[in-house]
């Protein structure tokens, strides 16, 4: 174990080694594999080890090419809490969630070559899928401060890219999840809808936490309880993580969903509640009060979204506060890693401080600034 540790996804020829023959385990038609442009692998460990390379191969007597992305799983614990309680790696639940998605619907994703549960070869098991080609809207920097939608989209494109997102969102949430086999995705003993949701999230936080306060969440929680709306009868699969970042897009059509690390069976309004949650986020609570031309406001999404599953949504602000709860408490484990590796002081106390308490605090309508909080 020792030896296979130091040959992880950090070493490059012993990565390029075993993608070379992992690739020839499966492609048998395949000749003289080769291995090459390799970027990454990433080092934070807050997530998935994400590594981008090219293969070139030979097969009935025509030169192959591709471009493929490896995705390993992280060295510590992921960031989102685990919904199933039984043990599988987190490569592997995005893995069985995209090949459900892939059998079931015309949702767009990369395609999968293959799922790796032995940690032997890398250290830790890995899949393998296709790049797919195209530009990302980022969190950072943020896409309504540059990038190709400022720089290059016409009103009427950024239009259609927000409306392209939200059109595929829906094709998620149309998907029957006990005809895709996902019976998997329900915890043993628990009931899959809000308020294992809500459950999950509030005892990972406070595990997190470890006995520090924070009000901001603690207040969160009791509205979300005191506001309660009851289960849904609509219940389905949550990507758990629906946002524009996570969608690649091609002539400002989306043409693949990335990032499943936090999927769930639920209500689809926990989607979009995230969805319009993370628009707050990159607009008013990063100190954008001016949308650019053609960007729908959050009202327009949320009744673009209702006309496309032609349904009455109810109350989507209880989900989007739930969003930025959910934000928040995953926001403890990632910036107190970052404390831990020296990138945030110890004094800020950036797993209590930090933007989603922030964009938490306004949709509470509670007086708070991330940058200067009390002491």
């Amino acid at each position: 174990m020792e030896e296979t540790a130091k040959q992880g996804p950090s070493d490059r020829e012993h990565l390029l080694h075993v993608l070379r023959g992992w690739l020839a385990g499966r492609w048998p038609a395949a000749a003289d594999i080769a291995i090459d442009d390799l970027g990454g692998p990433s080092a934070t460990g807050f997530s998935n080890d994400t590594v981008f390379f090219r293969a070139r191969w030979q097969e009935q007597g025509h030169a192959r090419e591709g471009r493929y992305v490896a995705r390993i799983e992280p060295t510590e614990t992921p960031v989102y809490p685990p919904q199933t309680t039984v043990s599988m790696a987190s490569v592997e639940v995005q893995y069985r969630i995209m090949q459900a998605i892939a059998t079931h619907s015309k949702v767009p994703l990369a395609a999968l070559i293959g799922y790796e549960a032995d940690p032997g070869p890398l250290g830790r098991p890995f899949y393998v899928m296709g790049f797919v080609e195209g530009q990302v809207p980022t969190d950072w920097p943020r896409y309504t401060q540059e990038g190709f939608l400022v720089d290059e989209a016409t009103p009427a494109q950024r239009r259609r890219l927000v409306e392209s997102g939200i059109e595929v969102l829906t094709r998620i949430h149309r998907i029957d999840w006990k005809q895709a086999g996902l019976d998997w995705l329900v915890p043993h003993g628990k009931t899959p809808g809000l308020r294992w949701q809500i459950d999950l999230y509030r005892d990972n936080a406070r595990a997190e936490l470890r006995g520090r306060a924070h009000p901001i969440l603690d207040q969160a929680f009791a509205w979300l309880e005191t506001h309660f709306p009851g289960e849904s009868d609509h219940l389905g699969i949550s990507w758990g993580d629906a946002r524009l970042g996570n969608m690649i897009f091609r002539d400002y059509e989306c043409v693949a969903v990335t990032d499943w690390e936090a999927v769930a069976l639920g209500p689809p309004e926990l989607d979009l509640g995230w969805w319009l949650m993370f628009d707050r986020f990159i607009h008013e609570s990063s100190g954008v009060t001016t949308r650019m031309d053609g960007m729908p406001t959050r009202a327009e999404q949320r009744a673009y979204y209702a006309s496309q599953v032609g349904r009455y949504l109810g109350d989507t602000h209880y989900f989007e506060v739930f969003g930025a709860t959910r934000f928040t408490a995953v926001m403890i484990r990632t910036m107190d890693r970052m404390t831990k590796t020296g990138m945030m002081p110890p004094e800020m106390n950036a797993g209590v401080h930090n933007v989603a308490t922030q964009v938490l605090a306004d949709l509470l309508g509670i007086p708070y600034n991330w940058t200067d909080p009390p002491r």
